[in-house]
């Protein structure tokens, strides 16, 4: 704004007036990467990054993200099929928790007419590869049932 208005301004020109005025500003932390190539000991990465799949209903792939919500964060979770590349469930909450993913994988359950052997894949984030994703929460209406490989059978 500064420097719109005529004011010529540096970065250390910002920083000694800011000083001078006893101000901080308030910086990120560096995103820390994992290694690409770690796979949790849990579940086996059984996609083989193989994204090219031959049918709808085979393969589901989900994530999460977070939203600013005016003054809270808000959790969205997608599952898309990967045929389709379309989304087919999604759930919107206050926390990541497992009844979050739950939801999404109900509504995309139901959705496509309780399909049978669909591979659900995901990065296996905190919330995903927790015990409780691949027993309770994938046993949908108790017609599906989920093995600790990722498949879901139903």
């Amino acid at each position: 704004m500064l420097t719109q208005n005529g004011v010529p301004m540096s970065r250390y020109r910002a920083g000694r007036l800011m000083k001078y005025l006893n101000l901080s500003s308030c910086q990120p932390g560096k995103h820390q990467y994992k290694n690409a190539c770690q796979e949790h000991t849990c579940l086996p990465n059984l996609l083989e990054r193989q994204f090219a799949v031959p049918e709808p209903d085979r393969v589901w792939c989900g994530d999460i993200t977070y939203i600013w919500a005016g003054n809270r964060w808000c959790y969205l979770a997608v599952v898309m099929d990967l045929f389709a590349r379309r989304v087919i469930g999604w759930s919107l909450s206050a926390n990541a928790d497992t009844a979050l993913i739950s939801s999404a994988l109900r509504m995309a359950y139901e959705v496509r007419g309780q399909p049978r052997d669909v591979m659900f894949h995901s990065d296996q984030g905190r919330s995903v590869y927790r015990t409780e994703i691949s027993t309770a929460s994938l046993a949908l209406q108790d017609k599906a049932k989920c093995q600790p490989t990722g498949k879901l059978l139903g």
